[in-house]
Parts: structure tokens; sequence; C-alpha cells
């Protein structure tokens, strides 16, 4: 929408055979005199918009068919990133990965190692890192797996328990059936007395003796969705590796794409030089925060005597990369565990508690503070983008949802036209 100010006035055009007006009279009592005919009235002046008819018209320049296009492209965009999900994903963890790495890459060749080796190296440090965590902690997840069948019976023995009290479910249908006995008072008789013999006779939760649950279909789901996941695994590290390998070549060919102007390649490198600090400085603080909170999660919970507290700190870390929805995923699993081993209320809250308070801690005040000072971006508009990528990719785009955003503002500050993205983003 753009303001137009009124042209300036014209000095009036007189035919050859037309008088000029009668000069508009002067001395003291000619302000006095109303000017009369229907187009009189102040002159306007040039920062004064248009009013008509009392109201304040603004005129507005639309391009219906660069808008309908505009739109119709992003509909279309947004649905080729959703059916093309499983390259995409790779691909952009593969490239922020290598961002992340490539500066150590660089310091290696600073020291006279090729590239080939420095790659090598690296990537070869990074897998046997996650090789030794995970046979580090392997006793401690292979326990989990082997308590989920006690835990299974435990579920069952809390929720159908055969003891003279109501199970669980017994009481929540009762208390359900007592709310719609209150709420039916005014019914008639007949309906009452089919509540009170409903309430009164709350059938036990059915027990088949064999379970509907399919397990081999679970078994076989988990299979696949294991299958993909290390698929999709083994595609990021030779991702890494290759782009660590071709160093700045990408960025070299896109210099050289943008033609022969001086300016053009000028404002492509600063964008490419920004992308870069920007991913490595953010990638750099997920790493620090992540392991910092692995750590205090494993001394609280270690210290409150839960079982598994290395597998547990280790699931924490990892799931507090997805922002804001990592926390909650980290309180929900540590407060079932803690119920699961020590049926005590008091225990739950406080093993929740700490869960929460630690990543509370880490995340919002550590975090926050240092994404603010990366990024420098609106916290409610990366949140409405975190919604929009976790709607369209699931916990991948809660994932990579900051470092896109962040990138796209990279972008907009330095393109023509991408002005109004930019001031959005921004703080």
């Amino acid at each position: 929408m753009q303001l137009v100010p009124p042209e300036p006035a014209q000095p009036a055009q007189f035919p050859d055979n037309a008088a000029p007006a009668a000069p508009a009279p002067s001395g003291p009592g000619a302000a006095s005199e109303p000017a009369s005919g229907p187009g009189s009235g102040p002159a306007p002046h040039g920062d004064e918009l248009t009013l008509h008819a009392g109201a304040l018209r603004l005129p507005v320049h639309v391009n219906a068919r660069g808008l309908s296009l505009g739109i119709l492209a992003t509909i279309a965009c947004v649905f080729a990133l959703q059916w093309a999900q499983k390259f995409f994903v790779p691909l952009l963890l593969g490239i922020f990965i290598a961002y992340t790495l490539n500066p150590v890459v660089r310091w290696l060749e600073r020291w006279h190692v090729k590239r080939v080796i420095g790659a090598t190296l690296v990537t070869a440090i990074i897998l046997g890192a996650m090789g030794g965590t995970f046979y580090r902690l392997q006793g401690e997840f292979f326990n989990i797996l082997d308590e989920l069948p006690a835990l299974t019976h435990k579920v069952t023995r809390i929720l159908t328990s055969n003891s003279g009290e109501r199970s669980t479910i017994q009481q929540v249908q009762a208390a359900a059936a007592e709310i719609e006995r209150a709420a039916s008072n005014a019914t008639g008789g007949s309906e009452r007395k089919a509540i009170q013999k409903r309430t009164q006779s709350v059938p036990p939760a059915p027990v088949a003796a064999g379970s509907n649950i399919r397990v081999m279909d679970w078994v076989l789901a988990g299979s696949v969705g294991l299958a993909t996941f290390l698929s999709q695994a083994t595609m990021v590290v030779f991702l890494v590796f290759f782009l660590l390998l071709a160093g700045d070549t990408f960025k070299r060919k896109l210099v050289k794409l943008t033609g022969p102007s001086l300016t053009r390649k000028k404002v492509t490198v600063h964008i490419l030089d920004d992308m870069n600090n920007a991913i490595q400085a953010y990638m750099f603080m997920l790493l620090v925060t992540n392991v910092l909170l692995a750590l205090l999660t494993w001394a609280a919970l270690r210290a409150i005597g839960l079982e598994n507290a290395g597998a547990w700190a280790a699931f924490a870390g990892v799931a507090h990369v997805v922002p804001y929805f990592g926390p909650l995923l980290i309180t929900i699993a540590t407060g079932a565990v803690a119920f699961f081993q020590f049926e005590s209320l008091r225990m739950v809250i406080l093993v929740a508690g700490s869960s929460l308070g630690i990543a509370t801690l880490v995340g919002m005040v550590v975090t926050t503070w240092m994404t603010g000072r990366i990024a420098k971006m609106n916290p409610a508009a990366v949140f409405v983008s975190l919604l929009f990528w976790g709607w369209l990719w699931g916990m991948w785009g809660l994932l990579l949802g900051v470092p896109v955003v962040m990138v796209l503002k990279v972008v907009s500050e330095r393109v023509e036209g991408m002005e109004v993205l930019a001031e959005l983003l921004g703080e």
C-alpha cells in the first residue's frame, strides 16, 4: 500500500479569448468574506492526504496478476517442501553440520594438513565420539529395553488391580456416573433409577486373556523406522564429508553465477559470510547448551536415585535441541519413569520438577540470551516460524526451523524487495 501525496498546484492556464478572474479583494475585511463557488476552499498542502466526504482516502495500487501468481507460487512451494521432506531434511542437516565443522578443517589447513585428510579426520572424530558415547551408555539403554515388559505388567497392575478396592478405571467410571447423576436431577425418575443402577453395578474393566495388540506390527514398524533413520544418517554423514572436502568451491560458484556486476558479487559475498557466521554461532551455542543440560540432568537424576540416569540425561540433551517443545518432552518422560520406579507422587514431582527447572534454566536463560545476541530476531516471529516448520516437517522441522529462519533473515536484509520480511523477523 502506497501513500500518494497530492500533486502540487499548477498555475492556471487561460485561453486566448478568456479573461482572468477578478483579483481577490485585499484589505482588512477580505479575510472575513467566505469564498463562493463549488470549487472554493483552501489549497491542499503537499503533506496532506486526500479527503473525500470527511473520510481519509488512501490510494491502494495492487497488481492483481502479480499478487495471484505470488500466492500460487507460495502454495506450490509449500506443497513441494512437504512432498520432498525426505530429500530436504538430510540436505539441510548436512549443510548446517558442514558449516559448523568447516572452521575446524580450515584450522587444520593452516597447520599444513591437506583438506582431504582434515575432512576425513574431523568426520572420523565426530563418528568416534558418537560411537564411544553410545558404547558407554549402551548398558543403560539395554536395561531400559529389558524393563519394558516389567513396566507393562506394572501399568496393568495399577490400572486393573484385583484387590478389594476398585481399580483406577473403575473409579473413573464411578466418578463419571456420579457427575452424570448430579447433572440429571431435573430428569424423570426412570432415568434416575437407570443411572443409580448403572452406578451401583459398575462392571470391572475387561481384561482379555489374549492381548489385542499385535506386537509384531509394532516391531515391524519400529524396524522400518530404524532402517529409514540409519539410511538418512548415512546420507548426512557422506554429505557432510563431501561438503567439507569441497571447501569454498560452492561459494565461489555462487559468486560467479551472480553476473559480471561487482556490486552483485560484493552483496553475494556479504550474504554468504553472514550466513556462515550465523549458522556457526548458532550450532556452537546448541552444542554448548545441550552438553551443559545433559551434565546437569545426569547429576540431578543420579543424586535423586533414578535408574539409568546417564541414558535419560543423554535423551534430555538430544531432545533439548528442539526449541520450546524439547523441555516439555523431557519433563514428561522423566516424570513417567519416576512414577514407574518409585510409585510415589512426591518423587514424580521431584524428578519432573528437577528436569523442568534445569531445562528452564539452560533453555530460557542461557539459550535465549545467546540466541538473541547471535540471531537478533523477534521471538514471536521465531515461534510462529517454528509452528510452521513443525507442521510442515514434524520434529525435523522444529529442529531445523531456527537456522532456516536465520538464513532467510540474512538474505532478506541484503536483497532488495525483501525488506518487509527482514523487518518482521528483526528485533
